[in-house]
């Protein structure tokens, strides 16, 4: 019997005694014991010796994947690591699959909660080629984020009351969708771009506002947006902190 098997056997055994679901009967096995188990040898050859997607480049390491979450806290929730899943992804025959695959497969046959799968497979897909950074299924995206120290309520209005909004955002056409006061904000951009808007506060007088720039046309304008986004956060923010003019 493999270490692998015998883990899961064990989370199982955990399932059926406490009634867990299999993502937290899997933490807290991987967190008593100390580490994750090792991946199978029979099924998980060396990333060097398995053929990828034609155009698709298999870097060594992740340094070219997402960001969003780090390495321990998928090791400490999934009890693996990026490269773990990757090979287990690449032994299956990943980079021959679609995304929706791939997701399935993690939550059906390895038990990973819904959005640790998602993701995994995003992670997957930029490291080997198959997403570029920043694509969706709609274009592209960015993001930026400042932290002002100001309340929320003060910078929510600061974002979308008009007259304020001008004094930071001038000459671009805004309109909002959604409203979730001081927390969230949805809003149609120019060039049927959509933007969301997150505040989140940090104590009674300071708060993160964070805007994610969608719907962009590829990789380049995403990138203009964002150094875009960065200046008029910035400029938020100073505008927001020296007080009324």
């Amino acid at each position: 019997m493999t270490r692998q098997k015998s883990f899961k056997q064990r989370v199982r055994a955990r399932m059926d005694k406490t009634g867990e679901s299999y993502t937290a009967a899997r933490a807290h096995l991987v967190g008593r014991d100390g580490e994750p188990p090792a991946p199978d040898p029979a099924t998980a050859a060396p990333a060097a010796e398995r053929p990828a997607r034609s155009g698709a480049a298999i870097p060594p390491t992740t340094a070219a994947i997402s960001s969003r979450v780090s390495d321990e806290a998928l090791l400490r929730t999934t009890g693996r690591g990026y490269d773990q899943w990757f090979d287990l992804l690449d032994a299956w025959g990943a980079t021959d699959r679609t995304h929706t695959e791939m997701a399935a497969w993690l939550v059906d046959e390895h038990g990973v909660g819904g959005w640790w799968a998602q993701t995994v497979t995003v992670a997957y897909e930029q490291a080997r080629g198959l997403r570029v950074p920043g694509q969706k299924k709609d274009g592209f995206a960015c993001s930026a984020s400042r932290t002002v120290d100001v309340p929320a309520e003060r910078v929510f209005a600061a974002v979308t009351e008009e007259a304020e909004r001008g004094r930071w955002l001038p000459d671009h056409a805004f309109a909002v969708r959604t409203a979730n006061a001081p927390k969230r904000l949805r809003a149609d951009f120019e060039g049927g771009t959509r933007l969301a808007f997150e505040f989140t506060a940090k104590g009674p007088a300071k708060t993160t506002v964070a805007v994610e720039h969608s719907r962009l046309a590829d990789a380049d304008r995403a990138a203009e947006a964002k150094t875009m986004w960065r200046e008029r956060l910035s400029r938020l923010k100073a505008l927001l902190e020296q007080g009324p003019s």
